[in-house]
């Protein structure tokens, strides 16, 4: 069993009211005096690495090509992106992950390719097994090219509404408890998912039936314009945990190679039951989306500038690149390396994704329900006279 509760590796957040945080690395990137390292290849620190830098550039260009008027409502993830994508490579193939619409990393390392990623923002449906494995990794693209491969755990289809994949995971969790399948259920969800009943109700079956799950919050300081101190009088989230009888930890979200620990070890006592510890652990995740909450919000009518680059300060790529580089993992031609590869990899999957057209706007009635409804006929037709008359220039622009 892991020993991640050790004294050594936790430090004091000085940001969050001294309420410990497992950290490793120090704002700067250098390693914390006494912590431990995650027990991982040189390989597979460059899989985390390329991961993060591949998700940061994504989500530039996403918001970018949402700005242009070719991509809808974007959710960015920037700052974030450490925390999904070391929590993705703490999984196994044989785990499940229940998504937010703003786990775009998330979803790439359980093995979804980019153009899918890219179809998926724009309604296209992706019909089962059209996923484009040569996107997924970089087979033949040089130095490091199979850090990006990823075969991953399965993944539901990612929640819009607030906190309602948390019961799913929970049960699905129960469910592999029940077939005593070698597997847990992580769920990721934000700060604000913790004012819904659906986040009490999952937490408390999970303690109840002491599933083998993972509760993931990504604490990111605002739910939309709500400040965290607006949802709870609660000192943390992470105690919420402790009213459904099993342990939450809070962990430096900026820091990637914390939340792989934190990750492991909650996976390893989801696996491994213990008579006096449930399985079920929440994490909080402690981080900061440098961005807006969509890219149809304003985040400068509600955060001052100087919040905004104290977490800056701490972010999860330059820190993980300073310890990589420090320990000889990386070095300037390698990052150099890494971001011709990453840039090429988004263009072209962009690319990929616009040479295939747009999908039929009529597509969309296809699976709302099982059987075809009067009502739904007549939005059919409704939709139909508007192309008629208006014509489809607009999809094609």
């Amino acid at each position: 069993m892991s020993t991640i509760r050790d004294a050594d590796l936790i430090r004091t957040n000085d940001y969050a009211d001294d309420h410990g945080e497992v950290r490793v690395l120090d704002p700067s990137g250098n390693l914390l005096p006494g912590a431990r390292v995650p027990d991982l290849s040189d390989d597979e620190f460059l899989a985390l690495y390329e991961g993060i830098v591949e998700a940061r550039h994504f989500d530039e260009r996403a918001v970018s090509w949402q700005r242009q008027g070719r991509l809808a409502t974007y959710a960015p993830m920037s700052g974030q992106e450490g925390a999904q994508v070391a929590s993705t490579l703490a999984l196994a193939d044989d785990d499940w992950v229940f998504p937010t619409y703003r786990e775009h990393a998330v979803r790439r390392m359980a093995g979804f390719s980019l153009p899918d990623i890219l179809r998926g923002l724009l309604g296209v449906e992706l019909p089962a097994g059209t996923a484009d494995e040569g996107e997924r990794g970089g087979e033949g693209e040089g130095e490091g090219a199979e850090s990006t491969a990823q075969t991953g755990p399965t993944i539901a289809p990612e929640a819009i509404p607030i906190a309602t994949q948390l019961p799913h995971a929970a049960g699905a969790a129960m469910a592999a408890g029940y077939e005593g399948d070698a597997a847990v259920a992580l769920a990721h969800f934000g700060d604000g998912a913790t004012s819904e009943g659906d986040f009490h109700e999952a937490m408390n079956f999970a303690g109840v039936f002491d599933a083998p799950a993972v509760f993931l919050c990504h604490n990111n300081q605002w739910a939309i314009s709500m400040p965290r101190r607006r949802q709870t009088a609660s000192a943390t989230l992470a105690q919420k945990a402790d009213a459904y009888g099993f342990e939450g930890i809070r962990v430096d979200g900026m820091d990637p190679l914390a939340v792989y620990s934190v990750t492991e070890y909650a996976r390893e006592k989801a696996l491994d039951p213990d008579p006096e510890d449930l399985r079920p652990t929440l994490i909080e995740s402690v981080e900061y989306r440098y961005g807006a909450h969509t890219t149809a919000d304003d985040p400068d009518v509600y955060r001052d500038d100087e919040e905004v680059a104290y977490w800056r300060e701490r972010d999860p790529l330059d820190r993980l690149e300073t310890f990589l580089q420090d320990t000889g993992r990386l070095h300037d031609e390698r990052v150099d390396a890494i971001e011709t590869r990453v840039e090429t990899r988004v263009a072209e999957a962009i690319d990929a994704v616009e040479s295939g057209g747009v999908p039929d706007p009529d597509a969309m009635f296809d699976h709302v329900t099982a059987g075809e409804s009067p009502r739904r006929e007549r939005q059919r037709e409704y939709l139909q006279r508007l192309r008629d008359r208006h014509g489809d220039s607009l999809l094609r622009d």
